[in-house]
């Protein structure tokens, strides 16, 4: 069973959106349990008791808190659920990357172009459920895909950065047999998840954290690619 929320101060919107992932849900022969909210406040006090949502479509401007600040609150605390805004503007695009949001869909909404959002979504879901296998001191450890942020290399050994870290005697190609296509090898000593990246420069990349890891030489267009061909 999946759990989709949409928020919208629109009850048409509310309801046409509804009708989609319904459709959306019986032609993937799915099980969906969707949620309305006809504001952020009303979701927030849900999302308060319930946290565990899987796709949450979210329009920005409404009266009272909008939906990208709204984001950024669901964000610090359920770090795998797949936002996708829809606006009737396109002026807050660059916010949705701060929030690592799906896609951003301008209204009046196509239902083709949402179901194939909606089909990257449950992608993504599903992939969030793999686990990297570590053994380390003796022990075998699962860790999350979707924890990882990057890895790197130091001599012979390669640090698993997630929300802990994690060095191991392997090689960085190796290890990158067992992820799927959101981690891009930068370079020799280097591999990031997409998920995560926020900016690319010619000398850096830039992090949702925060945190800054230098870009090899040469690196930038493939980066750069390989983020646009994502989304």
């Amino acid at each position: 069973m999946y759990r989709a929320v949409i928020v919208d101060d629109r009850n048409e919107d509310l309801i046409f959106v509804e009708n989609i992932l319904k459709n959306w849900a019986e032609k993937r022969k799915i099980s969906i349990k969707i949620q309305l909210f006809p504001s952020a406040e009303s979701f927030l006090f849900e999302f308060a008791e319930e946290k565990n949502f899987d796709i949450l479509l979210l329009d920005i401007e409404m009266p009272g808190m909008d939906g990208v600040t709204t984001a950024k609150r669901i964000r610090k605390i359920n770090e795998t659920v797949q936002i996708i805004f829809i606006s009737g503007y396109s002026d807050y695009i660059s916010e949705g990357y701060e929030v690592s949001a799906l896609h951003y869909l301008l209204k009046p909404v196509r239902e083709e172009k949402l179901i194939e959002v909606l089909d990257r979504a449950l992608n993504k879901i599903e992939k969030n459920g793999s686990f990297l296998e570590l053994k380390v001191s003796g022990e075998l450890l699962r860790i999350p895909c979707h924890e990882i942020k990057y890895i790197d290399v130091y001599r012979n050994y390669v640090t698993v950065h997630g929300k802990e870290e994690y060095s191991i005697k392997r090689s960085l190609s190796d290890i990158l047999t067992e992820l799927d296509e959101r981690f891009y090898k930068a370079g020799r000593s280097l591999a990031v998840n997409l998920d995560y990246v926020r900016r690319v420069s010619k000398t850096e990349i830039r992090l949702s954290d925060g945190s800054a890891l230098p870009l090899p030489r040469g690196a930038y267009e493939g980066i750069n690619r390989a983020i646009i061909e994502r989304d």
